[in-house]
């Protein structure tokens, strides 16, 4: 115990020295939580930009549904199916839609196009696709007119007010065929989307194509997307073997492939990172060894066991580097939140880039309580290993030749 005491006294004896130390961890808890916090709130945000586009965080179809998009294979959906599954936790919300393809046609232009029966509301929650709006109004539940994507929209020659045609096949291979005023034009960040996707409201596609009271797939929102895999199985249990549950990196491999080749380099980012972390601590314990050489020789020269010695500096160290740990993670709650709230933005032709695609041109921070646990552990971990260099330093000191220079 009075190990304790006598540790706690020697950090104070040279305050200069005990602040520089701290300082070190200090900052290096900061950077390190910081740019782990940036890290997660780039990739979230990517994910949540790319979910919003059209495909949601999970989709549910009839099994087989995805291998052969067609309306034969859709499933019956009703208000007891979506009452059964928003008990699940972590669903907040459910779009149902009916999609198939058709062609559109104004009396200029025809083209293939994707043809999408969705609950305008529901859809909004999901996707936010209100929010996409750039002409017009957007559509009303028992709406008989239309929306369409901005290049397809060009495509055809069509504006907000103009009558277009649909002809496609319906349910059981009925003929469908349709006569719509665009009463709204949306804009994707997806240039496949935005040059081929034509909105309905779901009792108008319903009655288009003869298939009232089904869906083709089911758009579930969460509260927590962190816990899909989780959500995935519990819809899985709750539907049985009849439909196929697959979340957005089942429908997006190629997305997620890419989200994860960027995250494995952002690693390599890191470990410099924690390199440079290491040799700032390394240098301040390094300082504190030169100055504090008399002294350790002074205290075995008077007989004070080196075993003793060696502890009294792992104490030392665990003090140092905890409290700059604390003291960091402290420091970086309140910064993350900041440019949580406010995140980086780019400028110029970079941000043009990342809007043409969908992504908004932001760099935010993420808030998860793990970073700021993980980060600080880590450099808890390199602090108290680093703080080995005193106890080898210890062993190795001869007070008789420390003491002659």
């Amino acid at each position: 115990m009075w190990l304790i005491g006598l540790a706690w006294k020697n950090l104070w004896r040279n305050k200069t020295r005990t602040a520089i130390t701290m300082s070190a961890v200090f900052f290096a808890v900061l950077l390190s939580v910081f740019a782990g916090s940036l890290k997660s709130g780039i990739f979230g945000n990517m994910i949540k930009n790319v979910v919003s586009f059209y495909t949601g965080y999970i989709q549910i179809h009839k099994k087989g549904y995805w291998n052969e998009q067609v309306l034969d294979n859709g499933m019956i959906c009703d208000s007891a199916l979506e009452h059964r599954l928003l008990q699940i936790p972590n669903v907040t919300g459910l779009a149902p839609r009916l999609e198939t393809f058709g062609l559109i046609a104004t009396n200029k232009s025809t083209k293939g196009c994707l043809v999408a029966g969705v609950d305008p509301e529901k859809e909004n929650e999901v996707t936010s696709l209100k929010k996409k709006l750039i002409r017009g109004q957007y559509l009303n539940f028992n709406d008989t007119e239309a929306l369409l994507s901005e290049g397809l929209a060009e495509r055809i020659k069509a504006r907000t007010g103009d009558t277009i045609y649909i002809i496609g096949q319906g349910y059981h291979g009925a003929t469908a065929a349709g006569r719509y005023r665009v009463k709204g034009i949306v804009k994707f960040g997806s240039p496949e989307l935005n040059n081929q996707t034509m909105f309905l409201s779901l009792p108008a596609a319903s009655e288009l194509f003869s298939a009232e009271g089904i869906a083709t797939s089911l758009v579930v929102s969460l509260r927590n997307p962190d816990l899909l895999d989780e959500t995935v199985r519990a819809l899985e249990q709750k539907l049985g073997s009849e439909t196929e549950v697959m979340s957005w990196e089942a429908i997006m491999p190629d997305v997620k492939q890419h989200i994860e080749t960027d995250s494995n380099n952002m690693k390599y980012v890191q470990g410099i990172l924690y390199m440079l972390v290491s040799f700032g601590i390394f240098g301040t314990f390094l300082m504190m060894m030169v100055e504090r050489k008399n002294e350790l020789a002074m205290l075995i020269a008077i007989g004070m066991k080196k075993s003793k010695l060696c502890l009294l500096m792992v104490i030392e160290s665990v003090f140092t580097v905890l409290g700059g740990c604390i003291m960091g993670i402290l420091v970086s709650i309140p910064l993350v939140w900041y440019f949580n709230q406010k995140p980086l933005r780019l400028g110029g032709e970079i941000a043009k880039v990342y809007e043409k695609f969908g992504f908004e041109a932001i760099f935010p921070t993420s808030l998860s309580p793990d970073n700021f646990v993980f980060q600080g552990i880590t450099v808890l971990a390199i602090g108290l290993l680093l703080s080995l260099y005193p106890v080898y330093k210890v062993i190795n000191t001869d007070p008789a030749t420390s003491l002659k220079r």
